[in-house]
């Protein structure tokens, strides 16, 4: 692999990783989830699930880890939406 290509695969890993730290300040400062999609983050989570998946089949670490780190962040979102529902 060409050294651009790892520049490429590391910078859209921390953009996908660092993605949803805003939306989860935003959440835990609010104390409201209310305009978070459940299902969105279901499918989100599942997706990352798969990805990890993949990446261990395929032997590719640095696709299971970043894919790890998105699943914990978007796993969080979902639970705040959770732990939020019903609040406003």
């Amino acid at each position: 692999m060409t050294i651009a290509a790892n520049v490429v695969g590391v910078a859209a890993a921390l953009c996908s990783m660092t993605s949803f730290g805003p939306q989860i300040v935003k959440i835990w400062r609010e104390r409201d989830a209310s305009s978070v999609s459940l299902r969105m983050y279901i499918v989100t989570v599942t997706g990352f699930s798969l990805w990890v998946a993949y990446g261990v089949l395929i032997g590719s670490w640095p696709v299971a880890g970043s894919n790890i780190v998105c699943l914990v962040l978007s796993a969080t979102i979902l639970a705040l939406k959770w732990r939020f529902s019903g609040r406003g």
